[in-house]
């Protein structure tokens, strides 16, 4: 049997969702550290794993496999005992859709990458990020929070099981309080979180439960 080895980095959102997902599917995996700050993302080793120079990436059932999301699908089609995503097709498309308003419109523009060149760009680079931050993210959740002002949402963004769609929004919600986003107006998105944080899967993923 082929190891899983995880390549990530300790404070990567999209590195935190895989985390996430493994734990919730009892899969043990051996987690490589990829310093972004120290741009070892760049180093070629790292791009001879991922020509993106991007984490995570997984190496799992004899594959490699790169992107978060496609990830954590992958986990749901071979490890279906934890349903990641809904048996109904309008179930799959509104977590699916939960999980792209945070994956692919709050975190892709609050990246490492952008967010260094918006730094560089401005006079006070430190005041710029955590504007930019506060921004981005607070307005992406205020438009989340009102998705879930939904019928379908229950004790988690989806129902009454956690989904990918909590196994996004877990790590974005990380960042917020990192940088001081008011959160007072996302009463569910709060509430969410805290139940996600008792899940032991959840909590193991945590960046202060394997920092370096």
């Amino acid at each position: 049997m082929t190891e899983t080895v995880l390549y990530d980095y300790w404070r990567s959102s999209a590195s935190y969702r895989v985390r996430i997902a493994l734990n919730l599917v009892g899969e043990g995996y051996r987690s490589v550290p990829v310093d972004l700050l120290a741009k070892a993302h760049r180093a070629p080793e790292h791009l001879a794993r991922n020509p993106q120079g991007l984490v995570p990436v997984l190496d799992i059932d004899g594959e490699r496999l790169t992107q978060s999301l496609a990830i954590v699908e992958y986990l749901a089609e071979t490890r279906p005992q934890v349903g990641f995503l809904p048996a109904d097709v309008i179930g799959r498309q509104r977590v699916r859709a939960l999980s792209y308003a945070v994956a692919m419109d709050i975190h892709p523009i609050c990246n490492l990458g952008v967010v260094a060149h918006v730094m560089a760009a401005a006079q006070d680079g430190e005041a710029a990020r955590r504007a930019w931050m506060q921004k981005f993210i607070g307005e992406g959740f205020a438009a989340f929070e009102s998705l879930l002002d939904h019928p379908s949402t229950g004790s988690y963004c989806h129902a009454e099981s956690p989904t990918m769609a909590d196994i996004c929004l877990v790590p974005q919600v990380y960042n917020a309080r990192r940088w001081e986003v008011d959160l007072s107006g996302c009463p569910r998105i709060v509430a969410i979180d805290a139940r996600c944080a008792e899940i032991d899967g959840f909590a193991r993923a945590h960046p202060d439960r394997v920092r370096p």
